[in-house]
């Protein structure tokens, strides 16, 4: 997306950027403000790693603000807007040129209008700003790659939302925890439509191709996490057979027997695979709520103790919850949810009149697919063998002309 601030795709949808790109854009225009005392009409800022590519984001403001600059940016959400599209997302840059012979540092902070994490089970610790680890390297890069050689103080930056705390009422974040506004979130920097017709459509295309070319099996996955991880511990799927299926799980079900697949392989985080486990069509937090009580339930017969059973029928997030158990627990508990999610995908099928498929899972920790050690790190896996990924002739009909 190198050049643009936003682009088109498929039928003419509009992909947008990210709230973590916005105060990346805003805190790098203020920072070149305070270095050069030109207002730059755009900026240029890379995606969070370990994405490649670049965003081109036009700058609203850039002022003066005391011994600060502040600029601001407009989220724009694309074609698929959420709570925080048109939001003005601001950052307030102060240049300390205090010599340190380890410098730059650049410390990013949220003020008004973001929220402060006061739950456990998010990826950020209690009592820090509702920054999430990307949209933060992010923040960090787009201001380290303007600040010259020679300066080796401190940039402060301040993440702030005008009108913040009214719009995370329309987001989830008052149940996670996330008091005072919203969070700054974006791993991918990058906002792709999610209408369901959108959405829909690009799974299902994405199928026609797979099966256009041979294949049987396809690898739903989540979104491009769950993808990358996917394929580093299965390196032998071949790319098109890879479907970011999201949160359409029936749908996508329903779309792979449809058109001639055999197997599906679900590749997902925990908090997916408990929601899948409980039978819902769509898994979107905003149509699926996760059902901790059930959870609970599940987590007894996989052996948790009395006191772990309430701590998680009381948890906030899926994370939380497995983080309460012992590992052995945890696979335990993943193996029978699997079970629960094989069983609910045949439902889907059965109801819509469609044949059973043989459907897969592998599922990783939602803390990241890497232990202590650096190994390899799955809840629960299925076999997956090199055979299964062996175009096979002749082609269902229809294959790619949907």
């Amino acid at each position: 997306m190198s050049g643009r601030g936003a682009a088109r795709q498929g039928k003419g949808l509009r992909e947008g950027f990210t709230t973590g790109s916005a105060a990346a854009a805003a805190a790098r225009a203020a920072t070149l403000f305070a270095l050069t005392g030109e207002a730059p009409a755009r900026v240029d800022i890379p995606l969070p790693a370990p994405h490649q590519g670049r965003l081109n984001i036009t700058i609203a403001s850039v002022a003066d603000d005391g011994l600060s600059v502040r600029a601001a940016v407009i989220k724009d959400g694309g074609d698929d807007p959420d709570a925080t599209h048109g939001a003005r997302i601001e950052a307030v840059v102060t240049l300390d040129p205090a010599f340190s012979g380890v410098g730059p540092h650049v410390l990013i902070g949220g003020g008004p209008g973001v929220g402060t994490v006061t739950l456990p089970g998010l990826p950020v610790e209690v009592g820090s700003a509702a920054i999430n680890p990307g949209p933060l390297e992010q923040i960090r890069a787009s201001v380290l790659e303007v600040l010259p050689d020679y300066f080796k103080g401190i940039a402060l930056v301040v993440i702030e939302v005008p009108g913040g705390e009214d719009i995370a009422t329309h987001t989830l974040n008052p149940r996670l925890g996330i008091v005072g506004g919203i969070s700054i979130l974006g791993t991918g920097g990058i906002v792709r439509p999610y209408s369901h017709g959108a959405w829909a459509e690009c799974v299902a295309r994405s199928l026609d191709v797979a099966r256009a070319a041979g294949q049987t099996t396809a690898v739903m996955t989540t979104g491009r996490r769950s993808e990358r991880f996917f394929q580093e511990f299965h390196p032998i799927a071949p790319d098109l057979c890879l479907v970011q299926a999201a949160d359409f799980f029936a749908h996508a079900l329903r779309a792979a027997v449809e058109r001639g697949f055999t197997t599906v392989i679900w590749a997902v985080f925990f908090g997916k695979l408990v929601k899948q486990a409980q039978g819902f069509e769509n898994t979107h937090a905003r149509k699926a709520e996760l059902d901790f009580g059930l959870l609970a339930r599940w987590a007894a017969e996989a052996g948790a103790d009395a006191a772990a059973q309430t701590a998680i029928a009381q948890a906030n997030t899926a994370a939380q919850a497995l983080a309460l158990l012992p590992p052995d627990a945890g696979r335990r508990l993943a193996a029978l949810l699997v079970a629960e999610a094989k069983k609910a995908a045949g439902e889907h099928l059965r109801r819509a009149g469609l044949a059973p498929l043989d459907v897969r899972y592998v599922v990783f920790d939602m803390a990241g697919t890497r232990s202590a050690d650096g190994a390899g790190k799955t809840l629960y896996a299925d076999g997956i063998s090199p055979a299964l990924f062996s175009p096979v002739l002749p082609l269902h009909p229809g294959a790619g002309s949907r």
